[in-house]
């Protein structure tokens, strides 16, 4: 157990992790039942794990490294069962400034990528865009609104 202790210590230094994460990589090392949720107690109570910083960590990387919206965000975030109020947490990590600009770039980029295309289909292909990066669909449509208008 104290050498599982010490690579899961290793682990959680390396970068963030979620419970979850652990969890898996407890049933890696082959511990089971008690000694996983001990081994999880103990890096809770050591600070090497802490669900809140995962979060944030995780929602500030994934916008500003692969510019995923909010909604893919949580998504993913709730998959790998981390609660809604540390879910919350890490969203307010995205600035919103950042965040509309962010929607705007890559809306404009693929708008105008997709220039031989009628005006619908263009607008559909880059909602799709947008939506499957995680983006709101109100925030998006919006933004497509004012792309074509400027196009006019």
């Amino acid at each position: 157990m104290k050498a599982d202790l010490l690579k899961l210590r290793h682990y959680c230094a390396y970068q963030e992790r979620c419970h979850s994460e652990v969890r898996e990589k407890c049933y890696g090392l082959g511990l089971r039942g008690e000694d996983i949720e001990e081994a999880i107690a103990h890096l809770v109570e050591e600070n090497f794990l802490n669900e809140e910083r995962f979060a944030r960590a995780y929602a500030g990387g994934k916008f500003r490294m692969q510019q995923w919206g909010r909604k893919k965000i949580s998504m993913v975030l709730k998959q790998k069962q981390i609660s809604p109020y540390c879910i919350k947490k890490g969203l307010e990590e995205i600035d919103e400034e950042d965040y509309r600009s962010t929607l705007q770039a890559l809306a404009e980029k693929k708008y105008h990528q997709l220039r031989g295309e009628q005006l619908l289909k263009r607008q559909y292909k880059t909602m799709q865009f947008l939506l499957q990066r995680g983006f709101e669909q109100e925030l998006a449509r919006e933004t497509i609104e004012q792309i074509a208008k400027k196009e006019e």
